[in-house]
């Protein structure tokens, strides 16, 4: 909206993200920047596993930017209530440089639109028919806003959710957010615009990716979860003394927000101080974007390192002996990842790490407090320089509930127990494979089709396991490990058919199978 001012135009600010409801919270609808400081404090945040991850970044970079605790006796005197009143006077300080609209929009680029009408004045001396140069200037349609990217102009329709639709102002927000750390790289955003730094000549028609979803299948995050969202933010903040003595960010000074100061280009002094620091883990200026209409202008901004090239988040968990990373996988909730993302916890040379949890745990292993082990993200695929969500690519996410005082002394029979369900799971594959073989059918798909469906049913009694491996309740590890044997059994039966003379006779030669598997002495005794 425009307003005159004796003869001259000024954009008014319009939905200010500390007082408008924005923020989705889990079954209870949206609440403002403000509505989070304020008790009851929200207990969980809403939307995709990706949007979580984009949103608690950007609450943690402002919680940051509020008080960063000097070092963990700090931190720790701060609590949750503490950083609960700290925020909100900073809040209310930096108020206008949260409005979604105006002269200076919340994590956009209005010198985007100078750039455009350039590239339509060039367009139009060369000979360009003003209708296509017009059309070529006009912002982009932003799709349905729950994916970090523009829909394809040739993209087929298969689902009424994939129609672009009318975002209200909140979900253009929440789009803003999510678009910085995880948009999709491709070549969807602007062509050929001049560079905003001058002579800088890093980019190509194919926009790199967000940092925080990577160039491959999409990296998995983990955090901590509290009981609330403000135990949440509290628990995974980071303080000056551990910042300072990171290897995994070059530049280690406090670095002002975005908000506050954005980069005017790709590589000025701003821009290498997000994409150098913490700050800049936690809001990655990736897109320089402006929003126009129900549209978007949209280009690429900051550009980032891969994990190729030594690019480390804290929520990422890293093998550093081997460079192998925790990828998202839709067929592997994170749930069956536990053992590999605490495996800082045991004393094995080769194990990974993931700094956001090793540092918080580490800071409350003697308090005991009921905490989860939250991981997600989102399977992507690139082809032909754009990243995209196709066939069985999904988001996932999942969280595991434990108490941190028991997770040191219990690991290792968490550890033991997630293995010996990998064995059960290898084991119904076999003799799923073997019964295949028998009639001549697929054996990779009914043998996948069984194993999904084993850890489906696992999935159900999964928390109780972590459980009775870190309180030691032998009493319940007999019924909970006849529960997974039942999972076997139920798995091989659903699928493996055995209706005609031929799929019974096949079905019976391997359930045998099964049955002598689970009297052999020493796997009655690994079920649990």
């Amino acid at each position: 909206m425009l307003k005159n001012m004796g003869g001259k135009s000024k954009i008014e600010n319009t939905f200010n993200l500390v007082d408008e409801p924005w923020i989705p919270i889990e079954n209870k609808g949206y609440v403002s920047l403000r509505g989070i400081f304020k008790k009851p404090y929200p207990q969980a945040l809403g939307g995709n596993p990706v949007q979580k991850t984009a949103l608690l970044k950007l609450l943690l970079a402002i919680c940051q930017s509020a008080y960063t605790p000097e070092d963990d006796e700090d931190w720790d005197a701060m609590g949750p209530d503490g950083l609960a009143k700290k925020v909100p006077p900073y809040l209310e300080e930096l108020r206008d440089c949260f409005w979604l609209y105006g002269d200076k929009p919340f994590l956009q680029m209005p010198a985007i639109k100078k750039k455009i009408l350039a590239r339509k004045n060039a367009e139009l001396t060369s000979g360009t028919k003003e209708a296509v140069a017009e059309s070529n200037a006009q912002p982009k349609d932003i799709g349905p806003g729950y994916y970090p990217d523009l829909p394809s102009d040739n993209n087929t329709i298969l689902t009424e959710g994939q129609i672009s639709h009318k975002l209200s102002d909140a979900e253009k927000a929440l789009f803003i957010v999510t678009l910085m750390n995880f948009a999709f790289g491709g070549k969807r955003v602007e062509k050929d615009l001049e560079p905003f730094t001058q002579g800088y000549s890093g980019k190509t028609v194919s926009a790199k990716s967000g940092p925080s979803i990577g160039n491959h299948w999409g990296y998995l995050h983990s955090f901590i979860t509290g009981s609330d969202i403000i135990n949440t933010l509290w628990l995974n903040m980071f303080t000056q003394e551990y910042i300072e003595d990171s290897s995994m960010f070059k530049y280690k000074k406090k670095v002002l927000p975005p908000w506050e100061r954005m980069p005017l280009g790709e590589d000025c002094e701003q821009a290498r101080k997000l994409r150098d620091s913490y700050m800049g883990r936690l809001v990655a200026m990736s897109r320089f974007v402006l929003l126009e209409g129900d549209g978007i202008y949209y280009a690429e901004g900051i550009q980032y390192l891969s994990h190729k090239n030594g690019w480390r988040e804290p929520s990422m968990c890293v093998n550093e002996n081997t460079g192998k990373l925790l990828w998202v996988d839709p067929h592997k909730k994170p749930w069956r990842e536990i053992s590999s993302l605490l495996s800082f916890l045991s004393a094995k040379d080769d194990k990974f790490t993931c700094e956001q949890l090793a540092y918080t745990l580490k800071r409350i292993k003697n308090k005991k407090m009921n905490i989860g082990i939250w991981s997600g993200g989102v399977k992507v695929r690139a082809n032909s320089g754009d990243q995209s969500i196709k066939q069985d690519d999904d988001f996932v996410q999942s969280e595991t509930r434990i108490v941190s005082s028991y997770l040191e002394g219990g690991f290792l029979t968490l550890e033991q127990n997630i293995n010996r369900l990998e064995k059960l799971s290898d084991y119904l594959y076999k003799i799923v494979s073997r019964y295949c073989n028998e009639l001549n059918l697929n054996a990779a798909s009914y043998a996948k089709s069984a194993k999904e469906l084993f850890w489906q049913l696992c999935e159900r009694k999964y928390q109780k396991l972590v459980d009775i491996s870190l309180h030691d309740k032998d009493g319940d590890a007999e019924s909970i490990g006849k529960y997974f044997i039942h999972c076997v059994y139920t798995a091989y039966d659903k699928s493996c058919p055995h209706k005609t003379a031929r799929q019974t006779q096949a079905w019976a030669h391997n359930y045998a199978r099964v049955k002598n598997f689970y009297e052999k002495k020493e796997n009655k005794a690994a079920v649990l």
